[in-house]
């Protein structure tokens, strides 16, 4: 058995929101919701390199992240890890696949020409659930 509850990992393999919280420069909490992946290992959200999170986790690597079922809004599991990798994602393949999932549609439809897209990979190291 894994970090993540067993009868919790089904949430991660739904399209599941997300609240990713980080450590501001001044050491306060930022939050706010993202579509994530999870494969086995990882949780995987995108970013771009201009976003507030992505300086924040360079500086500091924790996040904890609750994730609710879209189903049954009682039924979440909170999950508390680093961030193992960031990534390019190159040609916008990783954003793309994360709008299948939440929005049926091939491509993300708010990518900005130029924009930088990562991929922000975070190993659980501790979860709960109710």
């Amino acid at each position: 058995m894994g970090t993540i509850p067993a009868d919790r990992e089904d949430i991660l393999h739904k399209p599941s929101f997300a609240h990713v919280a980080t450590l501001g420069p001044r050491g306060e909490p930022q939050a706010n919701p993202v579509w994530i992946d999870w494969d086995g290992a990882h949780v995987r959200f995108s970013q771009t390199r201009t976003r507030q999170k992505y300086r924040n986790v360079l500086r500091d690597d924790r996040i904890s992240m609750s994730v609710q079922d879209p189903e049954d809004p009682y039924r979440y599991v909170e999950v508390r890890g680093r961030v193992e990798s960031i990534e390019e994602d190159d040609g916008n393949a990783f954003i793309d696949h994360l709008a299948k999932r939440y929005l049926d549609e091939d491509h993300y439809p708010w990518a900005v020409p130029g924009e930088e897209r990562i991929v922000i990979s975070v190993r659980p190291e501790h979860a709960t659930k109710q």
